[in-house]
């Protein structure tokens, strides 16, 4: 997951819990002001009825009581109540239509009223169960009373309405005092379950008044209950219960009350009217309260909501800055992380393997911020600088490697030199012997190949293969001594162009990268196929094309090789590839010349290697004759020509069946084609003199070191014939052709030390063994590129 979504979950999931609780928050007060609101309009809807039921049913127990005692009278005032009673029945009936609040259970003992007043015109059962029944539905009333308008869910409500209820049942309280002393009627004697329920009346609503009534009035409600307490008829109703309690008089079958009991009548009607009016004024400013708690409600929804959006809209902002301030500082962080990963530490790295300084400047530092965001950039300069102290000392082994493995290479290089100078001095001296000759010849060769591969340890190193030359060298003259650093060089077939010359500093560089290319193409293909090489001039410079036959690469095989050639590889690699360094040569040199070198599949099936020289590599012949290649071209195929007369066994010699003719001496395309030896100067390649018997040999010259230096012969005159002491042996016809390397090519003229005659040896045919030994190569050669071709698949 992202931090830039990480980031966002951060601040999203507490703004949606926050949203939740506000949510919840203000549905709960939603909720909470529409029932208050339902409570006042239920009250102004249905409380007055309810009220008005109240009271009138407690008139009607009361004139209920007064008929069964008797009064006078009693009978149009029950009518008057009854018909009061119906009336507020009814009028409650049609209010409380709501089935889910507890109105239903008024409106249940409201359908029994009939059967008990029919109980009471007819006398029939106890007085007390009769009123006990009004006092029930009385009792409901006042239920629900407490429980639809006492809103206990609210504090603040239930306070203010306690009052209301406790004046209700106080009310009620008075009311049966009243009921109690009317049923004692004319006689004035209660029963004791009368009396009993006088003084519990009585002591009821005392306590009611004290405890539950007066500590909760407002200022203003306790004034006005004080002008009612403080009241005439309430005083003479206070007295007229206490002489209830202490004038009565035991009888046997009841209670006789005083005759201050008369005086009751005229002071309950006076302050219950009062106390009615109280009680009204109580539910109003309940149902006031409960209207402004309402209206309060929803004002603090609204301003929760306010407040909460607009904290909502502070914590957005306060992400969106946040999230965009760390991920400007991320995105700041990554852009210097990749331009150092990417630019920075690839050049510091290439510096320090070229052996120079790095500026630490140039690097990260660390900036000791202790933020979260700067202790990862100091963490991060850190590893880098552990990174580049790696590859400093990386490149310091690797440098201190390459000067050693460069020494040994150098010194390895100078015994070479000095053995190629040996096989040289043999060569002049032995050169009668021409099976000693071919042998020599052929280490000859060999030790140039061995030179070859020191070079290329030199290269792979970091050294430079050091050039001798000069002066330019015509393109002709250039492939003709890299093929001479191929062992099969009779194989190659060259297509040069002499208007081309080189730049002598790059003669041995260019030389070794094709040598290592021709090597190659000669080794992987069949021993009698040709090697084609080509140079012509490009729109880019010269391009060199190395043609082989030899076997078939996949595609993805030459991607690898080119990659070979494109990339230095490290010495992990160039250790795990030690057999095939090849290509990993051609790549150093060829990034040193600034060419490109390419392989793709051949016309004919095998391998094309195309190299391309830049355009400042080279420089226009000029003021040259251009010089005919020291022996001719494979494609050729002329016939041998005759030996002359000079040499009678050579002429004597037949034509040659080799497919591979070369009908000049052996001797002088070796010598024209071994690397870095040039003819001396005047002196044409194919048109070698014959050796004066009458000249002595020159003495060999030496080095300051005392070790012998790579001499040239000094010409001789051509008209000059073979002595007749030296005649070619008979057995000449049947052995091939010795090349002969050419010494002091790689000095300096005023180096080169005078030529000793050298004897010609006649071209020969190849004898059945050497067509066996080549053929023996071939196979060696095809299981060698199988081998590797199955090494390399995955």
């Amino acid at each position: 997951m992202r931090l830039r979504t990480l980031l966002i979950w951060l601040a999203v999931v507490p703004t949606v819990a926050m949203g939740t609780q506000v949510t919840v928050t203000a549905d709960r007060l939603l909720e909470q002001s529409a029932r208050l609101r339902a409570d006042v309009e239920a009250a102004e809807r249905v409380g007055a009825p309810l009220y008005t039921l109240l009271v009138d049913m407690q008139e009607e127990r009361t004139a209920t009581a007064a008929q069964w005692a008797g009064t006078d009278g009693a009978e149009a005032e029950l009518r008057v109540r009854r018909a009061a009673t119906d009336t507020a029945a009814a009028e409650f009936r049609s209010l409380a239509d709501d089935p889910s609040r507890s109105f239903t259970e008024v409106t249940r003992q409201l359908d029994r009223l009939p059967a008990y007043r029919q109980r009471a015109d007819t006398r029939s059962g106890g007085a007390d169960s009769t009123l006990a029944y009004y006092s029930d539905v009385i009792g409901k009333v006042i239920q629900v009373y407490q429980q639809e308008f006492s809103h206990a869910e609210d504090a603040e409500l239930a306070q203010a309405s306690r009052p209301v209820v406790s004046m209700l049942q106080a009310t009620e309280m008075v009311a049966r005092e009243d009921t109690v002393l009317a049923l004692a009627g004319p006689s004035g004697e209660l029963s004791f379950v009368g009396y009993d329920q006088f003084v519990s009346s009585l002591g009821a609503q005392r306590y009611l008044h004290e405890a539950l009534i007066v500590p909760h009035l407002t200022e203003r409600d306790e004034r006005f209950y004080e002008r009612v307490v403080g009241s005439e008829d309430w005083q003479a109703k206070t007295r007229i219960e206490n002489a209830v309690l202490s004038g009565h008089k035991d009888t046997v079958v009841g209670i006789k009350v005083p005759a201050e009991v008369g005086g009751w009548k005229s002071a309950h009607a006076n302050f219950s009217v009062q106390m009615t009016t109280l009680n009204i004024d109580l539910a109003r400013s309940v149902l006031a309260r409960g209207e402004a708690k309402a209206a309060e409600l929803q004002a603090e929804v609204a301003w929760l909501i306010a407040g909460s959006g607009g904290g909502l809209l502070a914590v957005v902002v306060v992400v969106v800055f946040t999230t965009r301030s760390v991920l400007r500082r991320l995105r700041e962080l990554h852009e210097r992380t990749v331009t150092v990963a990417e630019e920075t530490l690839p050049d510091v790295v290439a510096r320090l393997e070229r052996g120079q300084t790095v500026d630490p400047g140039a690097l990260p530092s660390v900036s000791g911020d202790r933020d979260e965001v700067g202790r990862i950039s100091d963490a991060f300069a850190r590893a880098v600088a552990v990174s580049v102290d790696g590859h400093r000392r990386l490149a310091a082994e690797r440098h201190g490697f390459g000067l050693f493995a460069s020494g040994i290479a150098s010194r390895t290089g100078n015994l070479v030199s000095r053995q190629l100078s040996l096989t040289e001095d043999l060569q002049d001296t032995f050169g009668h012997d021409e099976a000693l000759l071919a042998q020599l010849m052929r280490s000859d060769q060999l030790t140039v190949g061995m030179r070859r591969q020191i070079e290329n340890l030199l290269i792979l190193a970091g050294g430079e293969v050091p050039d001798p030359h000069t002066e330019p060298m015509r393109v002709a003259d250039l492939l003709r001594e890299a093929a001479a650093e191929v062992e099969d060089f009779r194989r190659i077939e060259r297509q040069a162009l002499d208007e081309t010359s080189v730049e002598p500093s790059v003669i041995s560089q260019i030389s070794h990268l094709l040598a290592e290319l021709l090597d190659n193409a000669t080794r992987f293909s069949p021993p009698r196929s040709k090697v084609v090489i080509r140079a012509e001039l490009v729109a880019d410079g010269l391009t060199v094309e190395i043609e082989d036959r030899g076997p078939r690469v996949s595609p993805e095989r030459y991607e690898e090789m080119n990659g070979r050639l494109h990339q230095a590889p490290p010495y992990s690699v160039l250790a795990e590839n030690a057999h095939r360094l090849g290509l990993f040569v051609v790549g150093h040199l060829a990034d040193q010349l600034g060419a490109t070198v390419t392989l793709r599949r051949s016309v004919y099936g095998g391998t094309c290697a195309v190299v391309v020289l830049p355009a400042e590599l080279l420089l226009p012949t000029e003021g040259e004759t251009p010089r005919e290649p020291t022996r001719r071209e494979p494609a050729r195929r002329e016939p041998a020509l005759p030996a002359p007369a000079a040499e009678p066994a050579a002429a004597a010699a037949p034509a040659p069946s080799d497919p591979e003719p070369d009908p000049e001496p052996a001797a002088e395309p070796a010598a024209a084609e071994k690397p870095g030896r040039e003819p001396g100067p005047g002196k044409e390649p194919d048109s070698a003199p014959e050796p004066d018997p009458r000249a002595e040999p020159e003495p060999v010259a030496h080095t300051s070191a005392g070790l012998p230096s790579r001499r040239t012969k000094a010409p001789r005159p051509a008209a000059a014939a073979v002595p007749a002491a030296r005649p070619a042996p008979a057995a000449a016809a049947a052995r091939p052709a010795l090349p002969e390397r050419v010494p002091q090519t790689h000095i300096a003229d005023q180096l080169r030390a005078p030529r000793v005659p050298e004897t010609r040896v006649p071209q020969d045919t190849a004898t059945p063994e050497e067509v066996a030994d080549a053929w023996a190569d071939y196979e060696q050669g095809t299981q060698t590129v199988e081998e590797e071709l199955r090494r390399d698949q995955p």
